[in-house]
This record gives structure tokens, C-alpha cells and sequence, in this order.
């Protein structure tokens, strides 16, 4: 067996949340330690199938790829590049799209959701094939998802099948990674919706860039629930149990043993040691951004985009072969 590969992308969103951290990037960094090749991607692709201004997305990419760095992903030992540099993505897209099944595409979560919001438009239609593009160029063995992506990882798996099964044995399945804690981590002016940066609200977020005052603010204002308990419990509980798991990641130590300390004393003494937490847990991450420049995040970028347009480029002959494009 070859080297044991992971991928994931994420959109240009521009100013990183914890939610994206805790679910998704503070695990890229993890991962690093325990595959043998870990390759990241900023999707720019994907971010056009909704309205968006171009000099926007240019600033938004850019700044995704300096935190991507600043959180810890180490060019030497992570393959890090922007999907539209690599065209590779979209030839095989083209390819899996021939396999690709209307009704499975019509059912996909997220086309319905913004169908709407995108006027319906071709790409966000695709999207999950162009997604499933993304990992199966690489011939990746695992993909890191969240609830609300394993929809699509199934599609990539099932489209992996139909190739394999049509044109040869070309791609692995990739598997599921899912974090235990921290998967999902909700806003917290509503904690039964998760944190995103479209919440019009400011509160309902932490930043990756927010200075230690902001982030005890936020987390001081946070909405809990009746009574003065901590207790970990997402039906009676949901904006304390959100706010403990955040206090589980930034301290490592487990749910129960924080319940059982703070327990009693009220809301305020809970919330002002999560809020330290927090700063405590981000203080490198803001350190390491403010230490990059933007020639450093520019030439490390085009050097991943080099190298996986090579890898990429390998892959693909094999595939145009099996196609019968060659």
C-alpha cells in the first residue's frame, strides 16, 4: 500500500470563526502528525457559485491561506495551494459529472438550501461533483467532514465506485474522519443553530482575530439558559453544553471533569473561565498571522500550486487513459 493520504478544503470566507477552528482546521493541523501526506486546499472555485465580488474573493483568499498558515498548517509538511490554480480539479469533474446522476445532485442538502440564494445556477448545482473532484484527483484515503458534509463525501465514494467499477480500479473510497468534540459548534446568540459567519449578528461568533476583550464580551453575552446549573446537556442545556464543549477544546481536559468544578457558582464564574480559556487557546494563532507578511503567504501558495498541478497532472493521465481521451 501506498502512502496513507488525507484531503480537505475550505471556502475563502475571509475572517475565520472557532466554529471553522474547532470543526475543521484545528484538526488539519492534527492530522499532520498522523497521515503520511496531508494536502489542504482553499476552494475558489466553489465560492463563485454564489454572488460575489472579485476583488472581494481575491482579499478573501489570500487571507484564508495567511490563518490556514498562522493556525499551523507547515507548507514543509502539508501540500497547500488554491483549487484554482490546479485545473486538474475541474477536468475531472468534468469526467465524474458524466457519472454523476440528476436526482442524486437534486437531492443534495446544500442545493437546496442555496438553489435559491444562487439563482439556481449551474455551479452550485455541481458543486458536489467538482467537490468529490477535489479529493478523488489526489486519490485521497480520508476526508475530515462535519455533519453537514458527509452527504457529499458518500457522493465522491459512490462516484469512485462507478468509475472504478466502469473504467478499472483507479481510486480509493475515502473514509470518514470526525472529530468527537468540537464537531459542530453553534452560535452563541443561538445555540441551536451552528456558528457561521452569515449570522447578521457579530455576537454570535468569535473570531480568530479578535483581541482578548472582544472574545470575553462575546462569551460573557453568550445566551445560556433557565436557572444557574452547568450542566452538559444539548436538550435542557444547549448554550451551556456549547459553551462547555468550547472550554473541553481550548483546555483538553474532558466535559465531565469541567462540569463537576464549576458546577456551582453561577453563570459568570463559568463563562469568565471560558472566555480565558479562549483567549489563552488563540493567543499563538494571532501571533503567528500577525508575524506573516503577504509576500511569504504569496510565494508559499504558489509553490503548493506548482506541486500539486504536478501530482494532479500524474493522476489525470491515468485517468485519461482509462477514459479513452488519450
Amino acid at each position: 500500500m501506498g502512502p496513507r493520504r488525507v484531503f480537505s478544503g475550505i471556502q475563502p470566507t475571509g475572517d475565520f470563526h472557532v466554529g471553522s477552528y474547532v470543526g475543521a482546521l484545528r484538526n488539519w493541523v492534527a492530522l499532520q502528525d498522523q497521515f503520511d501526506e496531508t494536502i489542504y486546499c482553499v476552494v475558489d472555485l466553489h465560492a463563485m457559485t454564489v454572488p460575489y465580488d472579485p476583488a472581494d474573493l481575491r482579499a478573501r483568499r489570500h487571507e484564508s491561506a495567511r490563518m490556514l498558515l498562522a493556525v499551523g498548517v507547515d507548507p514543509d509538511r502539508s501540500l497547500l495551494y488554491y483549487q484554482s490554480e490546479v485545473p486538474q480539479h475541474v477536468e475531472l469533474a468534468w469526467i465524474l459529472g458524466t457519472l454523476a446522476g440528476l436526482g442524486q445532485l437534486e437531492r443534495m442538502t446544500q442545493f437546496k438550501e442555496k438553489a435559491d440564494r444562487a439563482k439556481q445556477n449551474l455551479g452550485i448545482f455541481a458543486y458536489p461533483v467538482l467537490q468529490a473532484a477535489d479529493i478523488l484527483v489526489h486519490k485521497a484515503h480520508a476526508v475530515p467532514v462535519g455533519d453537514d458534509q458527509s452527504q457529499h463525501l458518500e457522493l465522491t465514494r459512490d462516484l469512485a465506485h462507478r468509475f472504478n467499477s466502469r473504467f478499472g480500479e483507479e481510486f480509493p473510497l475515502p473514509e470518514t474522519i470526525t472529530p468527537e468534540i468540537g464537531s459542530r459548534i453553534m452560535s452563541l446568540t443561538d445555540p441551536t443553530a451552528k456558528m457561521s459567519k452569515s449570522d447578521p449578528s457579530p455576537r454570535s461568533r468569535i473570531l480568530l482575530k479578535d483581541g482578548p476583550d472582544e472574545i470575553s464580551k462575546k462569551v460573557k453575552a453568550a445566551v445560556t439558559d433557565t436557572g444557574s446549573d452547568v450542566v452538559y446537556d444539548w436538550e435542557a442545556k444547549p448554550g451551556v453544553s456549547n459553551l462547555l464543549e468550547l472550554f473541553s477544546v481550548f483546555t483538553g481536559r474532558p466535559i465531565p471533569e469541567l462540569v463537576d468544578e464549576y458546577s456551582v457558582g453561577g453563570y459568570g464564574v463559568f463563562k469568565g473561565a471560558v472566555a480565558d480559556a479562549i483567549v489563552e487557546g488563540l493567543a499563538p494563532v494571532r501571533e503567528a498571522y500577525d508575524a506573516l507578511d503577504d509576500a511569504e503567504v504569496t510565494e508559499v501558495m504558489a509553490r503548493g500550486a506548482g506541486t500539486a498541478r504536478d501530482r494532479a497532472e500524474t493522476s489525470m493521465k491515468t485517468v485519461r487513459e482509462r477514459v479513452g481521451i488519450v
